[in-house]
């Protein structure tokens, strides 16, 4: 199990065949490796929020390619796969006044699972986090 910050940067995309592509084509030449994507689209455009783990920031390569983007810190856990995990981790959270105001993850494969989230306090989530997980 692990729990860390992380990177997550927003965009907004049109709604055509290769935009995604070409969006995602920035993070691969720079060598920066995609650990969670999301998007919701609306008619001829959409949201795409992206998670990576970098040492440095990327939005400079973002705006460089016309993107207005939205740098946030994430935080990224791995759990083992199984039921009850996020209702412990979220009410956790509750408990101690915090909101989550995004999330999304997915299963690994054999007994683990990604969650990205985003809270109103991600530092105090993080040490929250931490402690309900027994990570120093």
């Amino acid at each position: 199990m692990s729990v860390k910050l992380i990177r997550q940067y927003t965009v907004f995309l049109p709604n055509v065949p290769g935009a995604l592509s070409k969006f995602v084509e920035l993070f691969a030449n720079e060598g920066i490796n995609i650990i969670g994507i999301a998007s919701e689209i609306r008619d001829d455009s959409g949201v795409v929020r992206v998670a990576v783990e970098a040492d440095r920031k990327v939005s400079h390569v973002l705006t460089g390619a016309g993107f207005t983007t939205i740098e946030t810190s994430m935080i990224s856990l791995e759990l083992p796969d199984k039921p009850g995990q996020l209702l412990h981790l979220t009410k956790a959270l509750s408990d101690r006044g915090i909101n989550i105001t995004t999330v999304y993850g997915t299963a690994m494969g054999g007994s683990s699972s990604r969650l990205l989230l985003n809270a109103s306090d991600p530092d105090r989530a993080l040490e929250v986090l931490k402690a309900e997980l027994g990570i120093k």
